[in-house]
């Protein structure tokens, strides 16, 4: 991700010190701050804040988490101790729980000196892997659309944000995005504000305009009509977990969209690694759905006219507020599966299960 000419991952380290940087995401889009995490409990609350957030993100901020526990204290207990506590920071996303116990597996029978150094190690090349796995997300998104371009500009609709920020580098839903602006196509993109925490409006519209990608934010109500005006082509989004059948558990009100897309004949994508593909559950009930604090819905934060970052309340003081953060899109609503492996429907996914 280049900001103002520099080139950024989301998530770096410094190993001789121990310490990971992070773009701290609640703060854009008004400000670009790096926060420096040195320590397990550090590291949980910046996946619960979201100070860190998006399904590859998060696995590997974990990950990095259990690097920084092997670095306070390397016994067994700290270990499941932390991989505990990181694991029920943030319940619905699959690679959170993927990259824990990846690195809890290469840890458990490696004598407690070593087990600090390899953790470092291996974190980066999981960091390494999730960007590697982005880049051909975007190579084969890009075929998708070079597939179906038949006009002058190529309208594709996203929602929430599945860009940079949700990943080490270059995005799962945007990646094809930002590969198809670089290969010279003229796309736009339809950006839904993403209500309550406005990823869309907020961290997507800003990625957008960084990278130079022709965008309109338009609220999340508007997106059915746009789709009736015949003003999208394809739907993108990415996941926080994917079924062995296809069923993908995203952002709340994906569903609606997926609807829409269905009913209006739009081709519906998700795009995301394979390591967001949970083969041991075949049923979308069992995924569990975080549910968040209600000021979620009840507070707004943005910049007043002299330029400083405030927070309104925008419900009345005794409003009971319903907050899921994910919901289900049924594989059947699913057009295709954008991976690093290539693009698969759900029905080839059910297929691969059945021979596993």
């Amino acid at each position: 991700m280049k900001i103002k000419d520099k080139n950024y991952r989301t998530i770096w380290s410094d190993e001789n010190q121990a310490i990971v940087h992070i773009i701290d995401q609640t703060k854009l889009p008004h400000a670009f701050e790096i926060v420096q995490v040195s320590s397990l409990p550090a590291m949980v609350h910046a996946i619960k804040v979201m100070q860190v957030r998006g399904a590859p993100l998060i696995g590997v901020a974990a990950a990095y988490g259990i690097a920084l526990a092997m670095h306070a204290d390397a016994s067994d207990a700290h270990l499941h101790d932390a991989a505990q506590k990181l694991k029920a920071s943030r319940p619905t996303a699959v690679n959170l729980q993927w990259a824990v116990s990846r690195m809890v597996a290469g840890l458990q029978s490696m004598p407690l000196e070593d087990r600090a150094k390899w953790a470092w190690t291996a974190v980066q090349n999981m960091a390494d892997e999730d960007a590697e796995q982005n880049l051909h997300i975007g190579q084969h998104g890009l075929s998708l659309i070079q597939s179906r371009y038949r006009k002058k500009t190529f309208q594709i609709l996203t929602h929430c944000n599945a860009g940079w920020l949700a990943t080490v580098d270059y995005g799962t839903a945007l990646a094809p995005i930002y590969a198809a602006h670089d290969a010279g196509l003229d796309v736009h993109v339809w950006v839904g504000e993403t209500r309550p925490r406005n990823q869309g409006a907020s961290l997507t519209a800003w990625e957008l305009s960084a990278h130079g990608v022709p965008h309109t934010v338009v609220a999340d109500n508007a997106v059915g009509y746009l789709m009736q005006q015949g003003l999208v082509d394809m739907v993108i989004v990415g996941a926080d977990r994917v079924t062995a059948l296809g069923d993908v558990c995203n952002k709340i009100g994906t569903y609606l969209r997926a609807l829409a897309a269905h009913d209006n004949h739009i081709p519906f994508y998700v795009a995301v690694p394979t390591p967001t593909i949970d083969w041991t559950i075949s049923h979308a009930a069992q995924i569990e759905i975080e549910h968040r604090h209600g000021d979620e819905l009840a507070i707004m934060q943005g910049v007043n006219a002299a330029g400083e970052l405030q927070h309104v309340r925008i419900l009345p003081a005794d409003a009971l507020t319903l907050n899921p953060a994910f919901d289900v899109t049924p594989a059947n609503l699913v057009t295709g599966i954008i991976t690093e492996r290539g693009v698969f429907s759900p029905a080839e996914l059910k297929r691969i299960y059945s021979e596993k």
